[in-house]
């Protein structure tokens, strides 16, 4: 019995002692910029977010600042900002455009950005300006190399 309370004791000090790298996720339908958000594209109009990678590093997201629907937004411009208990970010806009809906549930429920930063977690959707502005941006594979290259200089 001891034996048994031993090594499950041991087992549970290995699991919190070691710290796997954790692997944020790319979605493959969606454009990426290097500030760390995304857009998915569908016609004239773009539902952008900050991408998993993003809130992995940021942490435990508590308030998000959400722009007023019919403000303009220039690409890679700042919107609003993330909080989190590690740091404040600002999200910048990929594109140019007119913000036409913002995700109210993040008001009363700003971890959705951790849980599901490419659905449940968008941040707004905008009306763009520029469609051609959507080839400057990466595409999954772009951005899967970016990041990597991003977090080896740390």
């Amino acid at each position: 019995m001891a034996t048994k309370l031993w090594a499950s004791r041991a087992a549970s000090y290995l699991r919190i002692s070691t710290f796997p790298r954790a692997f944020a996720t790319v979605a493959k339908d969606l454009k990426y910029a290097e500030s760390h958000e995304w857009v998915k594209v569908d016609g004239n109009s773009a539902t952008i977010g900050i991408t998993d990678h993003a809130q992995d590093h940021l942490g435990d997201v508590v308030y998000v600042e959400l722009p007023e629907v019919g403000a303009s937004v220039e690409q890679f411009g700042s919107f609003g900002a993330v909080e989190s208990v590690k740091a404040t970010s600002d999200i910048n806009s990929p594109l140019s455009g007119k913000v036409v809906e913002v995700n109210e549930k993040l008001d009363s429920s700003p971890a959705l950005i951790n849980g599901s930063p490419y659905q449940e977690g968008w941040i707004i959707k905008v009306e763009m300006n520029n469609p051609d502005e959507v080839k400057s941006l990466m595409d999954p594979d772009q951005y899967t190399k970016f990041c990597d290259e991003e977090d080896a200089k740390h």
